[in-house]
């Protein structure tokens, strides 16, 4: 799938490109951001608007249940392992390629953790390391024959998409399951955390988040760098702060149906893990040199080349951490239903990873994405399908929208992609 491109490989496309802090009234920001749009640099905005009206829209429709604290909450459960793995598929889109194994990666991955775990009798932590080595070892495989020997990778992931369903069939037998008890890792996707540890996470990063940005962005002023204004540094930290207080304290308060006899209230720990991966991945694409070569050889893979950039290597890592992060993906949705079966990681579990990527801003054809656009591609799918649920409509309903909107994002990048090429941003 790989397609040769001289699009901007900018890690921080996403972000308004504004001029130094000399010009920073809030004026200049807004013709700068504007600007970057008529241009064609649409971010994750089309995803947002749309996440937005689709939580207004079933909110009106179902007031009594879609925005209640309990169904909120369920949601973030519900669309966690799908981000998870959407997050892990975006490493590999940068590049213009595709992994549809992915998916049965997880499975077979929550198969073997299942084994060691319940039936020798291994403790958590080596369970999940288990886990995680069996997604690693596969995204070896499967780098090294697409790397190395060059075939395409939509046949390699093909085939380890077939093959891996046998896998898991032979660990766990037809229409067989493996029962997960373990509390910790029952807990990882369905337990909420305390409510004290949700606040603290929450001040504690933001503060850090706040500080790290100030101190970035003054760095590059000392050295004479393009930098973000300050005003525009306020009102991006100010509306982080706004917004992350405000889901703690919404999910803080009692959603239990009984509270007499459970009491249920918190953030769920899932966002905890989902967040700290979003903090990892983002520093690892931004912030490294590695990061910078999986966007320039996604927008110019021959240009990177001859630059001295180890194409097979970035390759071979983007498909590790790509089935790593679904092995991650394949222990969360075991965790949420108790047990891992051969259906784990079948089914639309693949189709919803790569649209959640895809609605989030992440383009098919490579160079360009972020790890916070799964993230929001995933909501955006999960919002459709719980708040299709609460209305009563049929799965083919939910299909059917969901494709929906996964065509009208790919419209928007492949708009966007000749409104860069027409302003000269690609």
């Amino acid at each position: 799938m790989t397609t040769p491109t001289t699009q901007a490989t900018d890690p921080h496309a996403d972000e308004p490109e504004v001029p130094p802090s000399s010009s920073g009234s809030l004026g200049d920001i807004v013709r700068a951001y504007f600007a970057r749009l008529r241009g064609g640099d649409l971010g994750s905005l089309p995803a947002v608007l749309g996440l937005i009206v689709l939580v207004a829209v079933f909110s009106a429709l179902r007031p009594e249940r879609f925005p209640s604290a309990f169904n909120i909450a369920n949601l973030l459960n519900q669309s966690a392992a799908v981000v998870v793995l959407a997050m892990g598929l975006v490493f590999v889109l940068l590049l213009g390629e595709i992994d549809l194994s992915a998916g049965f990666t997880g499975g077979t991955a929550a198969a073997v953790t299942g084994v060691v775990m319940t039936n020798h009798g291994w403790g958590w932590i080596p369970s999940l390391l288990t886990g995680l080595a069996t997604g690693a070892v596969i995204g070896t495989v499967i780098g090294l024959l697409v790397a190395r020997l060059g075939i395409p990778s939509f046949v390699v992931t093909l085939a380890f998409f077939l093959g891996l369903q046998g896998v898991v069939l032979v660990i766990i037998g037809e229409g067989g399951t493996i029962a997960y008890r373990n509390e910790v890792i029952l807990k990882l996707n369905n337990d909420p955390m305390p409510v004290w540890l949700g606040w603290t996470i929450a001040v504690v990063g933001l503060a850090l988040y706040a500080i790290l940005t100030w101190r970035t962005d003054s760095r590059r002023r000392r050295h004479g760098l393009e930098a973000q204004p300050v005003l525009l540094w306020a009102i991006k930290t100010g509306a982080l702060v706004v917004l992350v207080l405000a889901f703690i304290a919404f999910l803080s308060q009692e959603r239990s149906p009984n509270p007499t006899l459970k009491s249920i209230k918190g953030v769920p720990l899932v966002v905890a893990i989902i967040v700290a991966l979003l903090v990892v991945l983002t520093y690892l694409l931004d912030r490294t040199a590695w990061g910078r070569h999986i966007y320039a050889v996604g927008g110019n893979a021959e240009a990177s080349r001859r630059s001295g950039i180890s194409v097979a290597r970035i390759k071979l890592t983007c498909f590790i951490t790509c089935s790593t992060m679904a092995a991650v993906a394949g222990l969360l949705i075991a965790s949420r239903n108790n047990s891992a079966s051969p259906t784990t990681g079948g089914g639309t579990f693949l189709l919803y990873g790569v649209g959640a990527a895809v609605i989030g801003g992440t383009s098919l054809f490579g160079g360009k994405g972020r790890v916070s656009n799964a993230i929001i591609g995933g909501l955006v799918i999960s919002v459709i399908d719980n708040g299709m649920g609460l209305l009563r409509q049929s799965t083919g309903n939910v299909y059917m929208i969901t494709g929906l909107v996964l065509l009208v994002a790919a419209s928007v990048d492949a708009i966007s992609r000749r409104q860069a090429t027409a302003s000269g941003r690609a």
